[in-house]
């Protein structure tokens, strides 16, 4: 059980406390409600390279990490397709440090030429290091527009390619920041050996005369629903084939997303799990195959991937994973299957209550979704979850024609 109070100023910032006088540090998250999803057709990367601009000094705070450093800090940041996330851990003495940095850089980011070209030469360089000059590196690159023809999940994180960064401009910049980084967008956790009203002070000193800007109504278009099975096939300088499987899954608020969870979870767990034991371990026709969910707030993706071993034929591999997936749609999986995936979940969940880094990024993503009491709840979702629940999802997900494939091959 997680703890926390919760205030909101009157700019629109949410505040989360969550306090434990077990340790003396303390941590400071503020989750963006902005990630990939937000940007247009064209001019995509935006979310990301922001996250890297955040911390290229604001107009009073020319360098971030200095300060910071000095008080014994540490930060960092990450942006997914959905969100954009930012915290500071430091020595709880030291709070206010935290609340100083933050605080400037969300009502006065220095906007100059040279941060701006520095940092889109450093998300430049990560695009070319991770995703073109990386063995698969590019698989999302081709998947996620193979998967979706209408929402902006088409591209990924990094964005659709390295021209539209490198073409960011400053009018640009400013215009994403005015729009997404303001305090009714935002939820802030403050955890560790804090008070309530120690915070609710600092937040009124350091956020409450930040302007509460104009809220951002998101409009996204809906996917359609998909009829007709896709693939793609690529080659490039790589060890070995893969195959990479796409279908739609519900959205992260769905009641059923948890059985998607479980589901990732049977099939690739561990070693005892079914496409390990089967595909790898018995037939032999992986060297490494994995099935995951992509915890998408809006409708997401059910991935199997794999790489062949050398010389199994492509149409014999993706025929196997064709097998065990009708498998899980025509007969229940097992009490024990079943036990061992919850026990997993639940061994997870409460790690994550150790962490208080976790359990601040935690409470402001549960927060977003509606409620950061939720947190203390998701894992009774899991825990009732029936085998004919998980046969259902799989009977109404694993078809061919809702199925996206890549066949990544290696050159002759």
């Amino acid at each position: 059980m997680i703890n926390f109070n919760r205030f909101t100023l009157a700019n629109g910032l949410k505040i989360l406390v969550h306090e434990d006088d077990t340790t003396p540090m303390a941590v400071l998250n503020i989750l963006y409600d902005v990630g990939a999803r937000d940007e247009e057709e064209g001019r995509t990367g935006f979310a990301h390279l922001f996250e890297h601009l955040m911390f290229g000094g604001s107009v009073n705070i020319p360098s971030y990490d200095e300060p910071l450093q000095r008080v014994g800090g540490e930060n960092n940041a990450f942006t997914s397709n959905d969100i954009t996330n930012y915290y500071i851990t430091l020595p709880a003495v030291n709070i206010e440090t935290a609340f100083w940095l933050e605080s400037d850089r969300m009502l006065s980011l220095a906007f100059s030429e040279k941060s701006l070209e520095t940092q889109r030469n450093v998300v430049c360089e990560e695009f070319k290091q991770r995703y073109l000059n990386q063995p698969y590196g590019d698989v999302w690159l081709k998947l996620r527009p193979l998967a979706y023809q209408k929402h902006p999940y088409r591209w990924a994180t990094i964005g659709q390619d390295l021209a539209q960064i490198e073409n960011a401009k400053m009018e640009d910049v400013k215009a994403f920041f005015k729009k997404h980084y303001n305090p009714q967008n935002a939820i802030m956790v403050v955890g560790g050996n804090v008070k309530t009203e120690e915070v609710k002070q600092l937040a009124e000193k350091w956020f409450g005369n930040i302007p509460a800007g104009e809220k951002y109504h998101r409009n996204l278009p809906k996917e359609p629903v998909q009829t007709e099975m896709r693939k793609l096939t690529v080659e490039a300088n790589v060890p070995l084939n893969a195959i990479y499987m796409a279908f739609k899954m519900p959205e992260r608020l769905d009641k059923s997303y948890q059985i998607y969870d479980l589901m990732s979870d049977i099939l690739s767990q561990g070693q005892s799990s079914r496409l390990f034991n089967s595909l790898l371990k018995e037939q032999k026709l992986f060297s490494d195959i994995n099935a995951y969910i992509t915890a998408s707030i809006d409708q997401g993706l059910f991935i199997v991937e794999g790489k062949l071993v050398e010389g199994v034929k492509m149409e014999e591999a993706e025929a196997a994973i064709w097998k065990e997936l009708e498998k899980l749609s025509t007969e229940p999986v097992t009490e024990n299957e079943l036990t061992k995936v919850k026990n997993k979940s639940e061994s997870i969940m409460v790690f994550s209550e150790m962490n208080l880094l976790d359990k601040a990024m935690n409470l402001a993503y549960y927060e977003l979704l509606g409620d950061a009491a939720n947190l203390n709840t998701e894992i009774d979702k899991y825990l009732k979850i029936t085998a004919a629940q998980i046969q259902e999802a799989a009977h109404k997900t694993f078809r061919k024609e809702q199925s996206s494939t890549l066949y990544y091959l290696a050159n002759a």
